[in-house]
């Protein structure tokens, strides 16, 4: 590891946050447009499938690519292509008008460059990183993603006050070209040898390889269980709060960005609180705690007649997430083999990508016809439920034990 390290690191985490900024900006904008504009959980979930399918089909290529390819480059040119991207569909705007349609369209399209960029990030932070160091890396990583979500949701709501929407997308467009500039010219990483077993190897039979790579290891299937449980029950408290929000309190803008908000500053304390704690040595008991806190949350936000208080648990539930993504890809950075880090961080993305905007085709319709508080207090009690029940899968839990020694798959067939 080169003597560097904290410099590229710092170079990369900062290229990284800049490019976010612009693209939470985009987000926000598009997604609460839609929000407001039909106020209708139907819409809503239609959007969000736009913007998860790109992702979910290519990320199982994504991850061949981010094992088989310089992932410094995959990151640069997954950044250009959303610039590109973007800057269309600025001009696009400007010339048509915010059609509901274009705002499906784009939402599409930056998940394409969106697929690339996820598995290439996680899998290049041990390229940079000393094992010893990447709770705490990814814990400053979680930190620079809360600071990016509690400046964004304000930005964002001041400038759609202020400005025409595609005023947002040429930022984005200025902010990732700032992004590449930094990592294409000052982060250095060492070249990876290749895998000889990737020579003339088609990228089917990779994708098949890592799929049986994740069979074959013991803890890998019932973490991905696990992690798709929670997704699955959460989904509620993360997609139909700004609904529920404008239901129940109010369909003003800054309400809106009010939730945003303080779930951010939850985040941004959580993140720097791990970042400077470490977690427990055990990186499942702090994914518990926070699999705990959530469910309580969840309950809480179901319950809460007043929009302060209801604020006030939104904030703790910010505050339990880097507890749990955190420790979950460093898990995965510690134990899986630098040759299939791509593609099993690729069904990771898969599983978050698909599993919640998927979920909404459940959550969405019902939420017309059963109150979202309702939603909301169910899955709260099964996330709490999952909580409870977890450590008694004593391979699960072994899993987050301190490292001792490489977790070795089982012998691949085929």
């Amino acid at each position: 590891m080169s003597a560097s390290w904290k410099r590229n690191t710092a170079l990369f985490l900062g290229s990284q946050a800049l490019s976010l900024l612009g693209s939470s900006l985009v987000q926000y904008a598009l997604l609460w447009h839609v929000t407001l504009q039909t106020r209708s959980s139907v819409m809503m979930t239609l959007y969000i499938v736009a913007g998860f399918l790109p992702t979910f089909l290519l990320s199982p290529f994504a991850g061949v690519w981010a094992d088989r390819y310089d992932r410094r480059k995959l990151i640069v040119l997954a950044d250009a292509a959303i610039a590109l991207v973007t800057l269309a569909l600025a001009v696009t705007f400007t010339l048509r008008g915010t059609e509901l349609w274009l705002f499906f369209l784009a939402a599409a399209l930056r998940s394409v460059g969106a697929a690339v960029q996820q598995p290439a990030v996680g899998a290049l932070l041990p390229q940079l990183v000393p094992e010893d160091q990447l709770m705490r890396v990814n814990g400053i990583q979680g930190t620079l993603l809360s600071i990016n979500m509690l400046g964004a949701p304000a930005l964002a709501g001041f400038l759609m006050s202020v400005a025409p929407l595609q005023v947002l997308f040429f930022i984005d467009v200025s902010t990732a070209t700032l992004a590449i500039a930094l990592v294409m010219f000052f982060v250095r990483v060492e070249a990876r040898p290749r895998e000889p077993a990737q020579e003339g190897t088609s990228q089917l039979k990779e994708i098949r390889d890592g799929f049986r790579y994740i069979r074959g290891h013991e803890h890998l299937v019932p973490f991905f269980s696990y992690l798709g449980c929670i997704l699955i029950l959460i989904t509620p408290a993360a997609f139909l709060t700004p609904l529920q929000t404008a239901r129940s309190f109010g369909d003003e803008v800054w309400r809106l960005t009010a939730i945003e908000m303080v779930f951010s500053v939850g985040m941004l304390l959580g993140g720097a609180g791990l970042a400077a704690w470490g977690g427990f040595s055990s990186r499942m008991r702090t994914m518990l705690a926070s699999n705990l806190i959530m469910g309580a949350c969840t309950v809480a936000l179901g319950l809460v007649p007043y929009f302060g208080v209801y604020l006030a648990f939104m904030g703790l539930f910010g505050v339990a997430l880097p507890l749990y993504n955190t420790p979950a890809m460093v898990m995965l950075q510690e134990r899986v083999e630098p040759a299939y880090l791509g593609r099993v961080i690729s069904v990771m993305t898969m599983l978050s990508t698909a599993l919640m905007p998927l979920a909404m085709l459940l959550y969405g319709p019902l939420a017309e016809v059963v109150s979202i508080e309702r939603i909301l207090q169910g899955t709260g009690v099964l996330v709490c439920i999952l909580g409870l029940v977890t450590p008694l899968h004593r391979r699960l839990m072994s899993f987050g034990e301190p490292k001792r020694a490489p977790v070795e798959p089982q012998e691949l067939a085929g």
